[in-house]
């Protein structure tokens, strides 16, 4: 088995960015206040960040869905990608910003069943929309409005996999570094 392919493309900074990629760091660094690891690789295709950057402010905003909701999109959506790095982060945000139980977030780092009913619900029909690629089965459908969600979310949480898959597989191809900030919450494929 060959090892995985690890992109050779330098992580920029503010400070030795050329003008497009600067702008789209500084709108990065206005978002969320630092720029993490991932931004500064994935930054090497400014439309790839810019477009991430775009979709998250997006789902965040205008999804419905409430803030633990919107974790348990992303953290099923990373675990089912196998994203370290946005499993850590997705969980320090969880914990400290959504207010997303620990057992819930814990159930989903480690694959195990979601003590709430609706965000099981949610956690489900998430990793069933990722499974079959967007052809979900009739049953799987019924189910998640069945627990009190809407087509409207079916829709959104197609953004947040298109959102997750671009961080997700840029972490995946730049073996992304964990910032300091997320390392009580890392995580790992294999865990």
């Amino acid at each position: 088995m060959s090892s995985q392919y690890k992109l050779s493309l330098s992580a920029k900074t503010l400070a030795d960015a050329d003008p497009k990629t600067k702008a789209v760091l500084e709108q990065a660094k206005s978002q969320v206040g630092f720029i993490p690891n991932m931004y500064a690789y994935m930054v090497n295709s400014p439309g790839l960040l810019e477009t991430y950057l775009d979709g998250y402010a997006r789902f965040r905003k205008d999804s419905g869905f409430t803030p633990a909701e919107q974790e348990v999109v992303f953290l099923t959506i990373s675990r089912g990608n196998g994203c370290d790095y946005c499993m850590a982060a997705h969980s320090m945000l969880a914990d400290q910003m959504s207010k997303v139980p620990p057992s819930v977030t814990d159930a989903i780092r480690y694959g195990q069943r979601i003590p709430d009913p609706k965000l099981a619900a949610l956690s489900v029909f998430t990793d069933a929309m990722l499974a079959t690629r967007g052809l979900p089965l009739k049953t799987d459908v019924e189910a998640f409005l069945n627990a009190g969600y809407t087509e409207r979310h079916v829709l959104e949480i197609i953004l947040a996999i298109a959102v997750k898959t671009l961080s997700n597989y840029s972490n995946h191809l730049f073996h992304t570094p964990l910032d300091e900030m997320f390392s009580s919450r890392e995580w790992r494929k294999s865990a």
